[in-house]
Protein backbone atom coordinates (compact mmCIF):
# COMPACT_ATOMS: atom_id res chain seq x y z
CA UNK A 1 0.00 0.00 0.00
CA UNK A 2 1.31 3.47 -0.91
CA UNK A 3 2.31 5.77 1.95
CA UNK A 4 -0.13 8.71 1.77
CA UNK A 5 2.57 11.11 2.97
CA UNK A 6 4.96 10.50 0.06
CA UNK A 7 4.58 10.99 -3.68
CA UNK A 8 4.24 7.68 -5.50
CA UNK A 9 3.64 7.80 -9.27
CA UNK A 10 1.78 4.52 -9.12
CA UNK A 11 -0.91 5.90 -6.81
CA UNK A 12 -0.80 9.65 -7.54
CA UNK A 13 -4.22 11.21 -8.03
CA UNK A 14 -4.24 14.98 -7.44
CA UNK A 15 -8.01 15.10 -7.00
CA UNK A 16 -7.76 18.46 -5.22
CA UNK A 17 -6.93 20.17 -8.53
CA UNK A 18 -9.18 21.01 -11.47
CA UNK A 19 -9.48 18.44 -14.31
CA UNK A 20 -7.10 20.29 -16.64
CA UNK A 21 -4.38 20.47 -14.00
CA UNK A 22 -4.85 16.82 -13.08
CA UNK A 23 -4.51 15.81 -16.72
CA UNK A 24 -1.26 17.76 -17.19
CA UNK A 25 0.32 16.47 -13.98
CA UNK A 26 -0.61 12.91 -14.85
CA UNK A 27 0.60 13.34 -18.45
CA UNK A 28 3.95 14.56 -17.15
CA UNK A 29 4.31 11.53 -14.89
CA UNK A 30 3.32 9.20 -17.72
CA UNK A 31 5.90 10.79 -20.05
CA UNK A 32 8.70 10.11 -17.58
CA UNK A 33 7.47 6.62 -16.74
CA UNK A 34 7.21 5.67 -20.41
CA UNK A 35 10.71 7.02 -21.01
CA UNK A 36 12.02 4.65 -18.36
CA UNK A 37 14.75 4.73 -15.78
CA UNK A 38 17.55 3.53 -18.06
CA UNK A 39 16.95 6.32 -20.60
CA UNK A 40 16.64 9.04 -17.97
CA UNK A 41 19.87 7.94 -16.27
CA UNK A 42 21.70 7.72 -19.60
CA UNK A 43 20.55 11.21 -20.61
CA UNK A 44 21.83 12.48 -17.27
CA UNK A 45 25.19 10.72 -17.64
CA UNK A 46 25.68 11.82 -21.26
CA UNK A 47 24.64 15.43 -20.51
CA UNK A 48 22.01 15.35 -23.26
CA UNK A 49 20.09 18.58 -23.86
CA UNK A 50 16.44 18.25 -22.86
CA UNK A 51 14.99 18.61 -26.35
CA UNK A 52 12.58 15.68 -26.08
CA UNK A 53 11.24 16.93 -22.77
CA UNK A 54 10.74 20.46 -24.11
CA UNK A 55 8.94 19.03 -27.15
CA UNK A 56 6.58 17.18 -24.83
CA UNK A 57 6.03 20.33 -22.78
CA UNK A 58 5.30 22.38 -25.90
CA UNK A 59 2.88 19.78 -27.26
CA UNK A 60 0.95 19.64 -23.99
CA UNK A 61 1.13 23.41 -23.37
CA UNK A 62 2.56 22.61 -19.95
CA UNK A 63 4.68 25.71 -19.33
CA UNK A 64 2.16 27.96 -21.06
CA UNK A 65 -0.70 26.74 -18.88
CA UNK A 66 1.15 26.81 -15.57
CA UNK A 67 3.29 29.92 -16.07
CA UNK A 68 1.05 32.47 -17.78
CA UNK A 69 -0.99 34.67 -15.42
CA UNK A 70 -4.72 34.64 -16.09
CA UNK A 71 -4.54 38.28 -17.19
CA UNK A 72 -2.15 37.35 -20.03
CA UNK A 73 -3.80 34.24 -21.48
CA UNK A 74 -7.04 32.95 -22.96
CA UNK A 75 -6.29 29.36 -21.91
CA UNK A 76 -9.13 27.89 -19.89
CA UNK A 77 -6.78 26.59 -17.18
CA UNK A 78 -4.09 29.24 -17.61
CA UNK A 79 -3.04 30.95 -14.38
CA UNK A 80 -0.09 31.38 -12.02
CA UNK A 81 -1.11 29.02 -9.22
CA UNK A 82 1.61 28.36 -6.64
CA UNK A 83 -0.06 25.17 -5.37
CA UNK A 84 0.08 23.39 -8.70
CA UNK A 85 3.50 24.87 -9.52
CA UNK A 86 4.72 23.27 -6.28
CA UNK A 87 3.20 19.94 -7.33
CA UNK A 88 5.04 20.06 -10.66
CA UNK A 89 8.32 20.99 -8.93
CA UNK A 90 8.03 17.83 -6.87
CA UNK A 91 7.40 15.69 -9.94
CA UNK A 92 10.36 17.17 -11.82
CA UNK A 93 12.62 16.69 -8.80
CA UNK A 94 11.44 13.10 -8.49
CA UNK A 95 12.56 12.25 -12.03
CA UNK A 96 15.60 14.49 -12.43
CA UNK A 97 16.71 17.96 -11.44
CA UNK A 98 17.81 18.78 -14.99
CA UNK A 99 14.14 18.87 -16.06
CA UNK A 100 13.23 21.03 -13.08
CA UNK A 101 16.08 23.42 -13.83
CA UNK A 102 14.86 24.26 -17.35
CA UNK A 103 11.45 25.00 -15.83
CA UNK A 104 12.88 26.92 -12.86
CA UNK A 105 14.97 29.35 -14.91
CA UNK A 106 12.00 29.88 -17.19
CA UNK A 107 10.08 31.01 -14.10
CA UNK A 108 12.90 33.40 -13.19
CA UNK A 109 13.05 34.78 -16.73
CA UNK A 110 9.33 35.44 -16.70
CA UNK A 111 9.40 37.28 -13.36
CA UNK A 112 10.51 40.70 -14.68
CA UNK A 113 8.13 40.37 -17.64
CA UNK A 114 4.99 39.66 -15.63
CA UNK A 115 5.91 42.52 -13.26
CA UNK A 116 6.30 44.92 -16.19
CA UNK A 117 3.78 47.45 -17.51
CA UNK A 118 5.17 46.87 -21.02
CA UNK A 119 2.13 45.34 -22.74
CA UNK A 120 4.06 44.49 -25.90
CA UNK A 121 6.67 42.53 -23.93
CA UNK A 122 3.97 40.72 -21.95
CA UNK A 123 2.09 39.76 -25.12
CA UNK A 124 5.34 38.59 -26.71
CA UNK A 125 6.19 36.44 -23.67
CA UNK A 126 2.73 34.85 -23.67
CA UNK A 127 3.07 34.03 -27.36
CA UNK A 128 6.53 32.52 -26.85
CA UNK A 129 5.19 30.35 -24.03
CA UNK A 130 2.35 29.15 -26.24
CA UNK A 131 4.98 28.13 -28.81
CA UNK A 132 6.83 26.07 -26.19
CA UNK A 133 9.80 28.40 -25.76
CA UNK A 134 11.87 28.58 -22.58
CA UNK A 135 13.13 31.72 -20.82
CA UNK A 136 16.23 32.88 -18.95
CA UNK A 137 17.10 35.34 -16.18
CA UNK A 138 20.17 37.41 -17.02
CA UNK A 139 21.17 38.77 -13.62
CA UNK A 140 24.37 37.12 -12.42
CA UNK A 141 27.84 38.11 -13.67
CA UNK A 142 31.18 36.32 -13.40
CA UNK A 143 32.93 39.10 -11.49
CA UNK A 144 30.07 40.10 -9.22
CA UNK A 145 27.74 37.13 -8.86
CA UNK A 146 24.21 38.40 -8.19
CA UNK A 147 25.45 41.71 -6.72
CA UNK A 148 23.12 43.91 -8.72
CA UNK A 149 24.75 47.08 -7.39
CA UNK A 150 27.83 46.23 -9.43
CA UNK A 151 26.51 45.19 -12.83
CA UNK A 152 28.83 45.66 -15.80
CA UNK A 153 26.09 45.18 -18.41
CA UNK A 154 26.10 48.69 -19.89
CA UNK A 155 23.39 50.33 -22.01
CA UNK A 156 24.61 53.27 -24.10
CA UNK A 157 22.00 55.58 -25.68
CA UNK A 158 21.83 55.02 -29.44
CA UNK A 159 20.64 58.56 -30.26
CA UNK A 160 17.23 57.35 -31.38
CA UNK A 161 15.49 56.71 -28.08
CA UNK A 162 16.93 53.23 -27.57
CA UNK A 163 20.18 51.72 -26.32
CA UNK A 164 23.03 49.48 -27.37
CA UNK A 165 23.77 46.90 -24.65
CA UNK A 166 27.27 45.53 -24.14
CA UNK A 167 28.47 43.18 -21.41
CA UNK A 168 28.53 39.60 -20.18
CA UNK A 169 26.32 37.48 -17.98
CA UNK A 170 27.39 34.29 -16.23
CA UNK A 171 25.57 31.31 -14.74
CA UNK A 172 22.42 31.91 -16.79
CA UNK A 173 20.24 28.83 -17.18
CA UNK A 174 18.61 28.24 -20.60
CA UNK A 175 20.90 30.90 -22.06
CA UNK A 176 21.50 28.62 -25.03
CA UNK A 177 17.87 28.38 -26.13
CA UNK A 178 15.75 31.07 -24.49
CA UNK A 179 13.27 32.86 -26.68
CA UNK A 180 13.44 35.71 -24.18
CA UNK A 181 16.19 36.56 -21.69
CA UNK A 182 15.35 39.14 -19.02
CA UNK A 183 18.65 41.03 -18.69
CA UNK A 184 19.64 43.40 -15.88
CA UNK A 185 21.99 46.30 -16.67
CA UNK A 186 22.59 50.00 -16.16
CA UNK A 187 22.66 53.05 -18.38
CA UNK A 188 25.96 54.78 -19.10
CA UNK A 189 24.37 58.23 -19.06
CA UNK A 190 22.58 58.02 -15.67
CA UNK A 191 24.28 57.64 -12.31
CA UNK A 192 22.95 55.75 -9.31
CA UNK A 193 19.80 53.61 -8.95
CA UNK A 194 17.92 55.65 -11.57
CA UNK A 195 20.19 54.11 -14.19
CA UNK A 196 19.10 50.49 -13.69
CA UNK A 197 17.34 48.80 -16.62
CA UNK A 198 15.72 45.40 -17.10
CA UNK A 199 15.31 44.58 -20.77
CA UNK A 200 14.32 41.63 -22.96
CA UNK A 201 16.86 39.97 -25.26
CA UNK A 202 16.60 37.08 -27.73
CA UNK A 203 19.30 34.40 -27.58
CA UNK A 204 19.02 33.98 -31.37
CA UNK A 205 19.93 37.61 -32.17
CA UNK A 206 23.28 38.12 -33.99
CA UNK A 207 24.51 40.47 -31.23
CA UNK A 208 23.90 37.76 -28.60
CA UNK A 209 26.98 35.54 -28.32
CA UNK A 210 26.76 32.24 -26.44
CA UNK A 211 30.17 31.58 -24.88
CA UNK A 212 29.79 28.20 -23.18
CA UNK A 213 28.01 26.00 -20.70
CA UNK A 214 29.84 26.66 -17.44
CA UNK A 215 28.82 23.33 -15.83
CA UNK A 216 29.32 19.71 -16.90
CA UNK A 217 25.64 18.86 -17.04
CA UNK A 218 22.50 18.61 -19.15
CA UNK A 219 21.56 21.85 -17.48
CA UNK A 220 22.73 24.57 -19.82
CA UNK A 221 24.08 27.13 -17.37
CA UNK A 222 25.44 29.61 -19.82
CA UNK A 223 27.89 32.41 -20.14
CA UNK A 224 26.73 34.85 -22.81
CA UNK A 225 27.93 38.19 -24.11
CA UNK A 226 26.07 41.05 -25.73
CA UNK A 227 27.99 43.24 -28.20
CA UNK A 228 26.01 46.33 -29.13
CA UNK A 229 22.70 44.53 -28.71
CA UNK A 230 19.91 46.91 -29.82
CA UNK A 231 17.36 47.61 -27.08
CA UNK A 232 14.23 49.41 -28.26
CA UNK A 233 11.34 50.81 -26.20
CA UNK A 234 9.37 47.57 -26.60
CA UNK A 235 12.28 45.68 -25.06
CA UNK A 236 12.51 47.74 -21.85
CA UNK A 237 10.79 46.01 -18.94
CA UNK A 238 11.76 48.24 -15.99
CA UNK A 239 13.89 51.29 -15.30
CA UNK A 240 15.37 52.84 -12.17
CA UNK A 241 14.47 51.52 -8.73
CA UNK A 242 11.66 49.43 -10.25
CA UNK A 243 14.29 47.36 -12.08
CA UNK A 244 16.08 46.72 -8.77
CA UNK A 245 12.79 45.72 -7.10
CA UNK A 246 11.88 43.46 -10.03
CA UNK A 247 15.14 41.55 -9.58
CA UNK A 248 14.57 40.90 -5.87
CA UNK A 249 10.86 40.16 -6.24
CA UNK A 250 11.59 37.69 -9.03
CA UNK A 251 13.97 35.83 -6.76
CA UNK A 252 11.22 35.82 -4.10
CA UNK A 253 8.98 33.99 -6.56
CA UNK A 254 11.65 31.68 -7.92
CA UNK A 255 13.37 30.47 -4.78
CA UNK A 256 10.12 29.07 -3.42
CA UNK A 257 10.44 26.29 -6.01
CA UNK A 258 13.62 24.90 -4.49
CA UNK A 259 11.92 23.22 -1.54
CA UNK A 260 9.53 21.02 -3.49
CA UNK A 261 12.22 20.01 -5.98
CA UNK A 262 14.30 18.86 -3.00
CA UNK A 263 11.32 16.90 -1.69
CA UNK A 264 10.90 15.08 -5.00
CA UNK A 265 14.57 14.11 -5.09
CA UNK A 266 14.41 12.71 -1.55
CA UNK A 267 11.23 10.74 -2.19
CA UNK A 268 12.61 8.85 -5.20
CA UNK A 269 15.90 8.22 -3.40
CA UNK A 270 14.05 6.92 -0.33
CA UNK A 271 12.18 4.27 -2.28
CA UNK A 272 15.48 3.04 -3.70
CA UNK A 273 17.34 3.17 -0.40
CA UNK A 274 14.75 1.37 1.74
CA UNK A 275 14.13 -1.28 -0.91
CA UNK A 276 17.87 -1.95 -1.25
CA UNK A 277 18.54 -2.04 2.49
CA UNK A 278 15.55 -4.23 3.31
CA UNK A 279 16.44 -6.82 0.68
CA UNK A 280 20.16 -7.02 1.36
CA UNK A 281 21.27 -9.74 3.79
CA UNK A 282 24.28 -9.23 6.06
CA UNK A 283 25.30 -11.74 8.70
CA UNK A 284 22.12 -13.67 8.00
CA UNK A 285 19.79 -10.71 8.60
CA UNK A 286 18.30 -7.93 6.45
CA UNK A 287 20.28 -4.72 6.77
CA UNK A 288 17.14 -3.09 8.15
CA UNK A 289 17.26 -5.41 11.18
CA UNK A 290 20.17 -3.42 12.64
CA UNK A 291 19.08 -0.77 15.18
CA UNK A 292 21.35 1.99 13.83
CA UNK A 293 20.01 1.45 10.31
CA UNK A 294 16.44 1.67 11.53
CA UNK A 295 17.24 4.91 13.37
CA UNK A 296 18.89 6.49 10.31
CA UNK A 297 16.09 5.53 7.92
CA UNK A 298 13.37 6.55 10.38
CA UNK A 299 15.08 9.92 10.91
CA UNK A 300 15.31 10.38 7.15
CA UNK A 301 11.63 9.53 6.77
CA UNK A 302 10.33 11.92 9.42
CA UNK A 303 12.62 14.71 8.23
CA UNK A 304 11.21 14.24 4.74
CA UNK A 305 7.66 14.34 6.09
CA UNK A 306 8.56 17.56 7.91
CA UNK A 307 9.88 19.06 4.67
CA UNK A 308 6.58 18.31 2.97
CA UNK A 309 4.42 19.60 5.79
CA UNK A 310 6.33 22.87 6.06
CA UNK A 311 6.36 23.48 2.31
CA UNK A 312 2.68 22.69 1.85
CA UNK A 313 1.74 25.10 4.60
CA UNK A 314 4.05 27.80 3.24
CA UNK A 315 2.12 27.62 -0.05
CA UNK A 316 -0.97 28.87 1.79
CA UNK A 317 0.80 31.99 3.08
CA UNK A 318 2.42 32.61 -0.29
CA UNK A 319 -0.94 32.50 -2.05
CA UNK A 320 -2.70 34.59 0.60
CA UNK A 321 -0.08 37.36 0.59
CA UNK A 322 -0.93 40.98 -0.08
CA UNK A 323 0.21 44.50 0.78
CA UNK A 324 -1.05 44.05 4.36
CA UNK A 325 0.16 40.46 4.77
CA UNK A 326 3.79 39.89 3.89
CA UNK A 327 4.44 36.92 6.15
CA UNK A 328 5.58 35.04 3.06
CA UNK A 329 8.82 37.07 3.20
CA UNK A 330 9.87 34.92 6.18
CA UNK A 331 8.38 31.59 5.13
CA UNK A 332 9.84 31.91 1.61
CA UNK A 333 13.55 32.05 2.61
CA UNK A 334 12.73 29.35 5.15
CA UNK A 335 11.67 26.99 2.35
CA UNK A 336 14.80 27.89 0.44
CA UNK A 337 17.21 27.58 3.37
CA UNK A 338 15.70 25.11 5.83
CA UNK A 339 13.86 22.66 3.61
CA UNK A 340 16.72 22.26 1.14
CA UNK A 341 19.30 21.68 3.89
CA UNK A 342 16.94 19.13 5.44
CA UNK A 343 17.01 17.45 2.03
CA UNK A 344 20.79 17.13 2.27
CA UNK A 345 20.43 15.51 5.70
CA UNK A 346 17.83 13.06 4.38
CA UNK A 347 20.11 11.94 1.54
CA UNK A 348 23.13 11.67 3.85
CA UNK A 349 21.22 9.51 6.34
CA UNK A 350 20.14 7.11 3.60
CA UNK A 351 23.58 7.10 2.01
CA UNK A 352 25.14 6.01 5.30
CA UNK A 353 22.85 2.98 5.11
CA UNK A 354 23.22 1.98 1.47
CA UNK A 355 26.91 2.93 1.29
CA UNK A 356 28.54 1.89 -2.01
CA UNK A 357 25.18 1.29 -3.66
CA UNK A 358 24.73 5.05 -3.70
CA UNK A 359 27.54 5.38 -6.26
CA UNK A 360 26.27 2.82 -8.75
CA UNK A 361 25.41 4.13 -12.20
CA UNK A 362 22.11 2.26 -12.56
CA UNK A 363 20.53 4.06 -9.60
CA UNK A 364 18.60 7.30 -9.29
CA UNK A 365 20.33 7.73 -5.93
CA UNK A 366 23.70 8.43 -7.57
CA UNK A 367 22.38 11.58 -9.20
CA UNK A 368 20.22 12.47 -6.19
CA UNK A 369 23.33 12.54 -3.98
CA UNK A 370 24.91 15.08 -6.34
CA UNK A 371 21.91 17.22 -7.22
CA UNK A 372 20.58 17.61 -3.67
CA UNK A 373 23.71 19.68 -2.94
CA UNK A 374 22.83 22.32 -5.49
CA UNK A 375 19.48 23.46 -4.12
CA UNK A 376 20.74 25.11 -0.89
CA UNK A 377 23.19 27.05 -3.06
CA UNK A 378 20.83 28.44 -5.69
CA UNK A 379 18.85 31.70 -5.45
CA UNK A 380 21.05 32.93 -2.61
CA UNK A 381 23.23 30.83 -0.30
CA UNK A 382 22.04 29.35 2.98
CA UNK A 383 23.95 32.10 4.78
CA UNK A 384 22.26 34.87 2.79
CA UNK A 385 18.82 33.46 3.56
CA UNK A 386 19.64 32.85 7.23
CA UNK A 387 20.72 36.48 7.52
CA UNK A 388 17.44 37.47 5.88
CA UNK A 389 15.21 35.55 8.27
CA UNK A 390 17.02 37.09 11.25
CA UNK A 391 15.42 40.41 10.29
CA UNK A 392 12.07 38.91 11.31
CA UNK A 393 13.10 37.15 14.54
CA UNK A 394 12.10 39.69 17.18
CA UNK A 395 8.72 40.50 15.63
CA UNK A 396 7.91 36.84 15.07
CA UNK A 397 8.86 35.59 18.52
CA UNK A 398 7.92 38.51 20.74
CA UNK A 399 5.44 40.82 19.02
CA UNK A 400 2.63 38.90 17.28
CA UNK A 401 -0.16 40.65 15.43
CA UNK A 402 -3.75 39.69 14.72
CA UNK A 403 -4.53 38.03 11.38
CA UNK A 404 -7.53 36.14 10.13
CA UNK A 405 -6.70 32.42 9.92
CA UNK A 406 -5.31 31.25 6.59
CA UNK A 407 -6.81 28.01 5.35
CA UNK A 408 -5.51 25.46 2.87
CA UNK A 409 -5.16 27.19 -0.51
CA UNK A 410 -5.72 24.66 -3.26
CA UNK A 411 -8.31 26.76 -5.11
CA UNK A 412 -7.91 27.42 -8.83
CA UNK A 413 -6.95 31.06 -8.34
CA UNK A 414 -4.37 33.31 -9.98
CA UNK A 415 -1.65 34.45 -7.57
CA UNK A 416 -1.53 37.94 -9.05
CA UNK A 417 0.09 39.64 -6.04
CA UNK A 418 3.38 37.90 -6.71
CA UNK A 419 3.86 40.23 -9.67
CA UNK A 420 2.95 43.40 -7.80
CA UNK A 421 4.89 42.91 -4.58
CA UNK A 422 6.03 46.52 -4.64
CA UNK A 423 9.27 47.94 -3.24
CA UNK A 424 11.68 45.37 -1.83
CA UNK A 425 12.16 47.04 1.55
CA UNK A 426 10.54 47.50 4.96
CA UNK A 427 11.24 43.97 6.21
CA UNK A 428 11.57 45.11 9.80
CA UNK A 429 7.93 46.20 9.84
CA UNK A 430 6.51 42.82 8.81
CA UNK A 431 4.36 41.27 11.56
CA UNK A 432 3.30 37.68 12.15
CA UNK A 433 0.54 35.76 13.85
CA UNK A 434 1.25 34.21 17.23
CA UNK A 435 3.33 31.04 16.84
CA UNK A 436 2.30 29.60 20.21
CA UNK A 437 -1.20 28.28 19.41
CA UNK A 438 0.24 25.86 16.86
CA UNK A 439 2.36 24.36 19.64
CA UNK A 440 -0.44 24.56 22.22
CA UNK A 441 -2.67 22.41 20.01
CA UNK A 442 -0.19 19.52 20.36
CA UNK A 443 0.89 20.09 23.96
CA UNK A 444 -0.01 16.48 24.76
CA UNK A 445 2.52 15.13 22.25
CA UNK A 446 5.63 14.56 24.38
CA UNK A 447 8.32 15.79 22.02
CA UNK A 448 6.28 18.76 20.84
CA UNK A 449 6.04 19.80 24.51
CA UNK A 450 9.78 19.21 24.95
CA UNK A 451 10.59 21.33 21.89
CA UNK A 452 8.20 24.04 23.12
CA UNK A 453 10.44 24.41 26.18
CA UNK A 454 13.33 25.16 23.85
CA UNK A 455 11.28 27.63 21.80
CA UNK A 456 10.29 29.49 24.97
CA UNK A 457 13.95 29.55 25.97
CA UNK A 458 14.82 31.21 22.65
CA UNK A 459 12.24 33.92 23.38
CA UNK A 460 14.01 34.52 26.68
CA UNK A 461 17.34 34.74 24.84
CA UNK A 462 16.01 37.34 22.40
CA UNK A 463 14.31 39.39 25.11
CA UNK A 464 17.12 39.30 27.65
CA UNK A 465 20.53 38.55 26.11
CA UNK A 466 20.12 39.21 22.39
CA UNK A 467 23.29 39.88 20.37
CA UNK A 468 24.83 43.23 21.26
CA UNK A 469 26.26 45.73 18.80
CA UNK A 470 29.58 43.93 18.53
CA UNK A 471 27.98 40.54 18.05
CA UNK A 472 25.63 41.99 15.45
CA UNK A 473 28.69 42.49 13.26
CA UNK A 474 29.78 38.88 13.79
CA UNK A 475 27.87 37.01 11.11
CA UNK A 476 29.26 33.66 12.26
CA UNK A 477 27.64 34.16 15.67
CA UNK A 478 24.39 35.52 14.22
CA UNK A 479 24.00 32.55 11.90
CA UNK A 480 24.01 30.21 14.92
CA UNK A 481 21.16 32.23 16.40
CA UNK A 482 19.41 32.09 13.03
CA UNK A 483 19.53 28.29 13.00
CA UNK A 484 17.73 28.20 16.36
CA UNK A 485 15.06 30.63 15.15
CA UNK A 486 14.61 28.68 11.94
CA UNK A 487 13.81 25.55 13.92
CA UNK A 488 10.99 27.31 15.79
CA UNK A 489 9.44 28.58 12.55
CA UNK A 490 9.94 25.16 10.93
CA UNK A 491 8.13 23.48 13.79
CA UNK A 492 5.30 26.03 13.74
CA UNK A 493 4.28 25.46 10.14
CA UNK A 494 4.72 21.71 10.47
CA UNK A 495 2.25 21.76 13.36
CA UNK A 496 -0.21 23.98 11.50
CA UNK A 497 -0.19 21.61 8.54
CA UNK A 498 -0.40 18.57 10.81
CA UNK A 499 -3.60 19.99 12.29
CA UNK A 500 -5.05 20.71 8.85
CA UNK A 501 -4.27 17.23 7.52
CA UNK A 502 -4.79 15.07 10.62
CA UNK A 503 -1.21 13.79 10.67
CA UNK A 504 -0.57 10.58 12.63
CA UNK A 505 0.71 11.73 16.04
CA UNK A 506 3.28 8.93 16.15
CA UNK A 507 4.96 10.44 13.09
CA UNK A 508 4.69 13.93 14.56
CA UNK A 509 6.20 12.86 17.89
CA UNK A 510 9.06 11.08 16.15
CA UNK A 511 9.67 14.13 13.96
CA UNK A 512 9.84 16.45 16.95
CA UNK A 513 12.26 14.14 18.72
CA UNK A 514 14.58 14.93 15.80
CA UNK A 515 13.92 18.67 16.12
CA UNK A 516 14.69 18.55 19.86
CA UNK A 517 18.06 17.00 19.04
CA UNK A 518 18.67 19.60 16.32
CA UNK A 519 17.92 22.49 18.67
CA UNK A 520 20.26 21.04 21.29
CA UNK A 521 23.04 20.60 18.74
CA UNK A 522 22.68 24.18 17.57
CA UNK A 523 22.65 25.45 21.14
CA UNK A 524 25.94 23.65 21.78
CA UNK A 525 27.29 25.20 18.57
CA UNK A 526 26.34 28.67 19.81
CA UNK A 527 27.97 27.91 23.18
CA UNK A 528 31.28 27.40 21.39
CA UNK A 529 31.26 30.61 19.35
CA UNK A 530 34.17 32.94 20.04
CA UNK A 531 32.01 35.98 20.74
CA UNK A 532 29.39 34.27 22.93
CA UNK A 533 29.18 35.98 26.33
CA UNK A 534 29.26 34.01 29.56
CA UNK A 535 25.55 34.57 30.05
CA UNK A 536 24.82 33.37 26.51
CA UNK A 537 26.98 30.30 27.06
CA UNK A 538 25.06 29.45 30.21
CA UNK A 539 21.79 29.91 28.34
CA UNK A 540 22.93 27.61 25.54
CA UNK A 541 23.75 24.72 27.87
CA UNK A 542 20.48 25.21 29.78
CA UNK A 543 18.54 24.99 26.48
CA UNK A 544 19.80 21.47 25.72
CA UNK A 545 17.07 18.83 26.05
CA UNK A 546 16.85 15.07 25.65
CA UNK A 547 13.96 13.86 23.46
CA UNK A 548 11.23 11.77 25.06
CA UNK A 549 11.94 8.14 24.15
CA UNK A 550 9.06 5.79 23.37
CA UNK A 551 10.11 2.46 21.90
CA UNK A 552 6.56 1.45 20.95
CA UNK A 553 6.05 4.73 19.05
CA UNK A 554 9.37 4.35 17.25
CA UNK A 555 8.45 0.79 16.26
CA UNK A 556 5.17 1.95 14.77
CA UNK A 557 6.94 4.62 12.74
CA UNK A 558 9.49 2.07 11.61
CA UNK A 559 6.66 -0.10 10.27
CA UNK A 560 5.76 2.79 7.94
CA UNK A 561 9.35 3.08 6.75
CA UNK A 562 9.74 -0.65 6.22
CA UNK A 563 6.55 -0.65 4.11
CA UNK A 564 8.33 1.57 1.56
CA UNK A 565 10.40 -1.43 0.46
CA UNK A 566 9.16 -2.34 -3.00
CA UNK A 567 6.41 0.30 -2.90
CA UNK A 568 7.78 1.99 -6.03
CA UNK A 569 10.41 1.17 -8.58
CA UNK A 570 10.68 2.95 -11.91
CA UNK A 571 10.33 0.73 -14.96
CA UNK A 572 13.52 0.24 -16.95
Amino acid sequence: MADPLLFNPRAYDPAHFDPGTRRLLRATIDWFESRGKRRIIEDYRSRAWLGDFLEFSAKEGLFATFLTPASATDREDGRWDTARIAALNEIFGFYGLDYWYAWQVTILGLGPVWQSDNAAARDHAAELLSQGEVFAFGLSEKAHGADIYSTDMLLAPDGGGGFLATGSKYYIGNGNAAGLVSVFGRRTDVEGPDGYVFFAADSRHPAYHLVKNVVDSSKYVSEFRLDGYPVGPDDVLHTGRAAFDAALNTVNVGKFNLCTASIGICEHAMYEAVTHAHNRILYGRPVTAFPHVRRELADAYVRLVGMKLFSDRAVDYFRSAGPEDRRYLLFNPMTKMKVTTEGEKVIDLMWDVIAARGFEKDTYFAQAAVEIRSLPKLEGTVHVNLALILKFMRNHLLDPAGYEPVGTRLDAADDAFLFRQGPARGLGSVRFHDWRPAYDAYAAVPNVARFREQADALCDFVARIAPDERQSRDLDFLLSVGQLFALVVHGQLILEQARLTGLDEDVLDELFSVLVRDFSANAVELHGKDSASGEQQDWAIAAVRRPVVDEARSARVWDRVEALSGAYEMAL
